[in-house]
């Protein structure tokens, strides 16, 4: 209603501006004051009726846009008008086509092989890039180097995945960065040996000596480091467990009281199939103090190994109080839910 109330009153003023000057007969100030006054009235009635019928999308910026109407109607006599008038009609009517655009092919974007400069190594979806065959060889070779820069607990699996890649470029440098992680580690063993070897026989009382400890815990270390980077794999992974579970033994023998060599042994004995000696290790790094976080979820993996579904469930009830373990949280949640 009030739409229809200012289109009237803007075209009664309109009409009023000339009906007023031809009514005068005289062409003085006072006919042009009237036609002025009357017209720029008209004018702005006919802007603030047109702006309610645009869409709106057109009709914002509300002051520019009524500025502009107004102007126009005052700026051209008769023509400024009416001219107005047609293009509210037209934009009012008018309804653009909607486009449809193909959609683009995009290349993918490099990978930055230096991108562990920048602070930390994304690696999600890393797997997924790697044995994405379709991808551009450079970006995959680019990838790979770039998992120099990562821990050698997440860059092993990787490269182990793409060993069976169909490119040959890929499964050459895959092989060859594993190949020489398991060097690097297998040569330090040897000078360790070494050193080993010097100690107990420097030593009137042979293993108690300070260097053949040092000695055992370095060795029990680089032996792990072989199992816990998974560059070692059926025999010679049942190999480094035992080496890396005797030279712990050597050292525990004089540290009995150390709960990380305990938590150690309890996992290498673990997984060479000895769970009663794995659960008594367990339970004694518990006892010295070592966080219940850090060995209550080996303790249940040993529980489940064992078929002792009830003593796990029991476990992972216990791990349900704390907040900071955001990785095993789904398999909490899984076990407290049954």
């Amino acid at each position: 209603m009030l739409q229809h109330k200012l289109g009237l009153y803007a075209l009664t003023l309109e009409l009023s501006a000339w009906s007023g000057g031809a009514l005068l007969t005289s062409h003085s100030d006072s006919v042009l004051l009237w036609y002025l006054v009357f017209h720029g009235a008209a004018s702005l009635m006919l802007a603030s009726f047109g702006i309610l019928f645009l869409p709106p999308a057109l009709a914002r910026p509300r002051r520019p846009v009524l500025l502009l109407m107004a102007g126009c109607s005052y700026a051209i006599p008769v023509f400024g008008f009416i001219g107005v008038l047609i293009g509210i009609v037209i934009l009012r009517s008018y309804r653009p086509k909607a486009l449809n655009r193909p959609f683009e092919s995009l290349q993918l974007p490099e990978f930055d092989p230096h991108q562990h400069s920048t602070g930390g190594f994304r690696q999600s979806g890393l797997r997924s890039f790697l044995g994405n065959t379709r991808a551009p060889m450079a970006s995959r070779l680019g990838a790979l180097v770039a998992l120099q820069y990562v821990s050698g607990r997440v860059a092993s699996p990787l490269l182990r995945d793409v060993l069976a890649d169909p490119s040959e470029d890929i499964r050459l440098l895959a092989y060859g960065m594993l190949d020489n992680q398991e060097k690097r580690i297998n040569q330090a063993i040897d000078e360790e040996l070494k050193h080993w070897a010097e100690a107990i026989n420097a030593d009137d009382d042979r293993e108690n000596g300070a260097q053949a400890q040092a000695a055992a815990r370095r060795l029990s270390d680089l032996y792990w480091e072989l199992i816990y980077q998974e560059l070692v794999q059926g025999d010679l992974r049942i190999h480094a467990l035992s080496e890396s579970s005797r030279y712990c033994q050597i050292v525990l023998d004089h540290e009995p009281d150390n709960p990380a060599l305990n938590l150690r042994q309890g996992r290498l004995l673990h997984d060479l199939g000895q769970p009663e000696k794995a659960e008594a290790a367990y339970l004694k790094a518990l006892k010295l103090g070592l966080p219940s976080t850090r060995v209550l979820p080996y303790l249940a993996e040993l529980r489940f190994d064992q078929g002792n579904f009830a003593g796990t469930r029991t476990l992972m009830a216990e791990l349900g109080d704390w907040s900071a373990l955001p990785r095993l949280r789904p398999i909490i949640e899984y076990w407290n839910s049954k």
